[in-house]
């Protein structure tokens, strides 16, 4: 997923847009992945390198000491070969990325203290390009107000437009959605105050 700096710009200014229409905040992240997934390329190496023992023994006339080095072999070469990006992530149960990616976006939203605003009208449109998951998170102050329809449209919306290659547009578009429906629910102030940095995040 590609956002250049001008895309930056864009959604930092439809951010405050938004938010000169509402007391609510939001905040966008978007991540390459939500885990490294160390464990992953260990685990899929150390199957296949277990299952070579019996047939060299049976198939061949290597010694165990020798089946010992061939199986360490193929442990360490398929490690190594697992670990690229490109094989490490399909290997991934589809349960394990979803469960790692919405663990992410609670992390970011406690980290940027989406939780600590006034009223708690908090809101983190979360993106993690590895997983291909999306997620909304509003605070307790809107979450009881707003249905879960307008969240799963602006979700929706954002997933499209990543989809076509276009994820600025999602975001815009996200963005776009949360400001309305916060502008309904939580008006301006006399005194607006912007207590979170109005941008993307890109980790």
């Amino acid at each position: 997923m590609h956002i250049s700096p001008e895309d930056e710009k864009r959604i930092t200014d439809a951010i405050r847009a938004a938010e000169a229409k509402t007391s609510g905040e939001i905040f966008c992240v978007v991540t390459a992945a939500s885990s490294r997934y160390e464990f992953v390329p260990i685990a899929r190496a150390a199957i296949v390198a277990l299952l070579i023992p019996l047939p060299l023994y049976f198939l061949t006339h290597l010694w165990w000491d020798q089946i010992y080095y061939v199986q360490l072999a193929v442990f360490l070469g398929l490690a190594i070969l697992f670990s690229l990006p490109w094989l490490k992530h399909p290997m991934v149960p589809r349960r394990v990325k979803r469960e790692r990616a919405r663990a992410e976006a609670r992390k970011q939203f406690a980290a940027h203290g989406l939780h600590l605003t006034e009223e708690r009208t908090g809101v983190l449109i979360f993106a993690s390009v590895a997983e291909r998951y999306v997620e909304i998170i509003a605070d307790a102050g809107i979450a009881g107000k707003v249905s879960q329809d307008v969240w799963d449209h602006a979700v929706a919306e954002l997933i499209a437009a990543i989809k076509a290659g276009q994820p600025a547009e999602g975001f815009l578009r996200a963005i776009g959605i949360c400001g309305d429906v916060l502008a309904e629910h939580f008006p301006p102030k006399a005194i607006n105050r912007n207590e979170l940095p109005d941008k993307l995040v890109v980790i």
